[in-house]
């Protein structure tokens, strides 16, 4: 990474390189507008500190679920509710699958906890999978 002055300026390669990416990938998202990297000597790409945070910006917003779409959506956006509004379906999505992996979890767990040969001949297993897919308690086979 070269330094001039405050400003620092790195390449495609050495930014993809920091962040595990390929370079194609910084390439499509400068193409959807999520990135804009300075331009310089024969039109090579030349980053700076603002846009390795954006990067970062782009990276966690991808781990929390959002879409490129949304993130762009986000970034372009000067409209405050419109950014809150992206914010809150996100927040929605992402409490409804943090609830849905507890439950795949507590299931999971169940399972390791059996004491049967088979947990899925278990009536608390049996009971829990019914609870999930909403119906009463599966009928008894006695052996």
């Amino acid at each position: 990474m070269k330094s001039s002055g405050d400003v620092t300026s790195m390449s495609i390669g050495e930014i993809a390189e920091r962040f595990g990416l390929a370079a194609h990938v910084l390439r499509h998202w400068e193409s959807m507008g999520l990135l804009a990297p300075a331009r310089v000597e024969g039109d090579r790409r030349r980053y700076g500190c603002d846009d390795l945070y954006r990067v970062a910006v782009i990276l966690r917003a991808k781990e929390a679920g959002f879409s490129l779409d949304d993130i762009r959506e986000m970034i372009a956006t000067g409209d405050p509710d419109g950014r809150r509004d992206i914010l809150l379906r996100r927040h929605a999505d992402l409490t409804r699958r943090i609830a849905e992996a507890q439950a795949s979890l507590h299931l999971i767990e169940c399972a390791l906890d059996c004491d049967h040969a088979d947990f899925t001949g278990c009536a608390h297993f049996q009971d829990m999978v019914a609870e999930r897919i909403g119906v009463g308690s599966p009928p008894r086979v006695r052996a």
